[in-house]
């Protein structure tokens, strides 16, 4: 025979009390001990004090308070990426090195690429290696702004069967936004996604959306199939700070990636990073000191690339037809920033601005036709301004 408090009493305890080991079961464990000569009745009133059991919380993410402590932990972060990336991706270190660049610098990057160079893939694995969410666009001559954003559409109501017009999200609404091959959508579809990449908000019919932070844009382009293409204005190239050219592989890669590729499925890749991490490592980057000196060459270099200055040099005057924007100073300072933390260096140097200029100025320079006669690419025109104001 089932005892009387547990037969009739414990049912009716609510759910987070059921526990012996909760303080509402020993209290009802401690009031039947006391009326043990009670009959095999439910009593008319008995106490019963609902306790919920604590929730427990995790406690969001803390970089060290030293910032020294915290850019080492940033460096063993990346290595951590770099190493789990290598499961997929071959070679292509470079690359690699200029996507987190752009990512921990809160910028977004414009992957260009002959087919089969795996672009589309690194920005896939890198989305299955942060705990973001992610979308993928596939651009195409018919696509239609809405289909970026989202649109309204009207919905019935559980209230007297109305119709209300409910926003359905576009793919837009993510951390991790891979739009393929951009260049394939005409200028009004591309122009969609300039309030998204400046702003992080969507404004559709009158209405401004939010994008959750963190939001990267990693863009991929085709640089030889010009046919059925819309080249990116201006105005949206700025918006990308970097201009990553990924070339072909080594031969010993390119056999490597023959061997892997053919063999057995790759495992999935394991979840590194967080968005409230990455959001953190970001404020870190922006921490990071820079000398005054190096403000001064951001400034100097992008001057130099305006055939109307002053400063600019006689050749560029005769091969560039426009130069880098303000934009273009602020890139290059976080870019030092960024590469000096993730390489675990506590203060952005000559070298890092360097080494980050042709990814940030390429796609802001135009060239004449003077330049184009003369083979002389925008690519060109960065290393030969860098090698000069290195030689000064």
């Amino acid at each position: 025979m089932i005892p009387f408090r547990r037969k009739f009493l414990f049912p009716q305890l609510p759910y987070s009390t059921k526990s012996p080991s909760s303080v509402a079961f020993r209290e009802h464990e401690t009031f039947m001990d006391t009326h043990s000569d009670a009959p095999e009745e439910i009593p008319s009133e008995i106490p019963v004090e609902s306790v919920e059991e604590p929730i427990q919380e995790t406690a969001p993410f803390q970089l060290p308070p030293d910032d020294v402590a915290a850019i080492d932990e940033l460096g063993k972060t990346y290595q951590a990426l770099r190493n789990e990336l290598a499961k997929t991706i071959v070679g292509q270190e470079d690359v690699i090195e200029k996507l987190a660049i752009c990512l921990f610098a809160r910028g977004h990057a414009l992957l260009m690429g002959v087919p089969g160079l795996a672009k589309t893939l690194l920005v896939s694995s890198v989305a299955q290696t942060f705990d973001l969410s992610f979308n993928r666009i596939q651009f195409t001559p018919d696509l239609m702004p809405a289909d970026i954003t989202g649109t309204d559409i009207i919905q019935e109501s559980g209230v007297d069967g109305r119709r209300e017009f409910e926003f359905i999200k576009g793919p837009v609404f993510a951390n991790l936004l891979l739009a393929d091959e951009i260049n394939r959508a005409p200028a009004k579809t591309q122009s969609a996604m300039l309030e998204a990449m400046q702003e992080s908000k969507v404004t559709v019919l009158g209405k401004t959306y939010l994008l959750q932070p963190p939001f990267f844009v990693l863009a991929t382009q085709n640089p030889i199939e010009q046919e059925g293409t819309y080249p990116l204005p201006e105005a949206q190239l700025d918006r990308f700070m970097f201009l990553i050219e990924v070339e072909y592989p080594s031969a010993a890669e390119e056999k490597q990636i023959a061997r892997e590729t053919t063999g057995a499925a790759n495992k999935a890749l394991s979840k590194l990073i967080d968005g409230e991490k990455i959001i953190a490592f970001q404020q870190l980057v922006r921490r990071v000191p820079v000398p005054e000196h190096l403000y001064d060459y951001a400034v100097q270099i992008v001057r130099k690339t305006r055939p109307a200055e002053p400063e600019s040099p006689q050749w560029i005057k005769d091969t560039v037809g426009w130069g880098a924007g303000p934009r273009a100073v602020q890139y290059l300072i976080l870019g030092a920033k960024s590469r000096a933390a993730l390489r675990g260096k506590y203060m952005a140097s000559l070298e890092d601005i360097e080494a980050v200029a042709s990814s940030v100025l390429n796609h802001r320079v135009i060239t004449n036709f003077a330049a184009e006669s003369q083979g002389m690419s925008s690519k060109k025109i960065i290393q030969k301004l860098i090698a000069e104001m290195a030689d000064v």
